[in-house]
């Protein structure tokens, strides 16, 4: 396997990469800012969550509504825009991924 995460097929994601995706918005959920940004671990090795989210923006695969919802109370803002039973991966992924570099620049700026 190149890299660090499987790649998508046809625009699937491997069930190990749904699982990712489910441990990276728990660990975005988690994150105390003022400290560095998680990472959780994906095939034996350690991964930021930015880069899961990023692996799946092209992920066309629907997302579970239990996600869903945990993605609409991370993102109230963009809550309208996401739908159950149509809402893919990649609909919600770009999103995380920016609240991940938002959180990032504010730890860091707690730091300093």
């Amino acid at each position: 396997m190149p890299g660090l995460l499987h790649p998508l097929h046809d625009g699937h994601a491997p069930i190990i990469l749904q699982n990712a995706f489910q441990d990276a918005i728990d660990a975005l959920e988690d994150w105390e800012l003022g400290t560095d940004e998680p990472v959780i671990d994906v095939n034996e090795k350690r991964v930021a969550i930015s880069t899961v989210f990023r692996r799946l923006w092209t992920c066309t695969d629907i997302l579970p509504a239990r996600t869903l919802d945990v993605i609409e109370d991370l993102l109230p803002l963009r809550s309208a825009e996401f739908k159950v039973g149509t809402s893919t991966y990649a609909d919600a992924a770009y999103s995380l991924w920016q609240l991940c570099l938002q959180k990032r620049a504010a730890s860091y700026e707690m730091r300093i």
